[in-house]
């Protein structure tokens, strides 16, 4: 029987600002994206693999991957709570899975996001091996047994 994919989660809130809609007085589409970032950076301050902490080591993460699947709208002055979830791989990225909810707890959108090392930053050079960095972090937090 397959063990199960884990996961770390964190939680953060995000206030939608009048510039983040659009002639509608809704969210526009592509700011989703935006609070995705919100989310993952929240994520990485509390787990210390934020992008200042991955520029320390010499790394960047650019996104190479994402979606986002919208249900229901927010509005100017909406509370969302962003649910950011890590989701464990054994190559040298991160994923990223999203839920926001809306100040009623309901789902507005969903999304993932894909991120991989680049090595010294400025010069592109993809790492193709998990740094040392991360692989001690995910030691740190349980995702790795060695």
């Amino acid at each position: 029987m397959p063990s199960k994919q884990k996961e770390i989660v964190h939680t953060s809130e995000v206030r939608v600002r009048f510039v983040e809609t659009d002639p509608l007085g809704i969210v526009w589409h592509g700011n989703y994206i935006q609070y995705f970032e919100d989310g993952r950076e929240a994520f990485g301050r509390v787990h210390g693999i934020s992008y200042l902490d991955q520029k320390k080591y010499g790394f960047a993460t650019p996104i190479v991957k994402s979606s986002t699947d919208h249900k229901l709208p927010l509005r100017y002055g909406d509370i969302a709570t962003v649910k950011t979830i890590f989701i464990d791989s054994p190559a040298a990225k991160m994923v990223f899975r999203y839920e926001i909810y809306n100040q009623n707890n309901q789902l507005v959108c969903t999304g993932e996001t894909t991120q991989v090392f680049v090595e010294k930053i400025g010069e592109g050079d993809l790492s193709l091996n998990i740094p040392l960095f991360f692989k001690e972090w995910k030691q740190k937090v349980g995702l790795l047994d060695d």
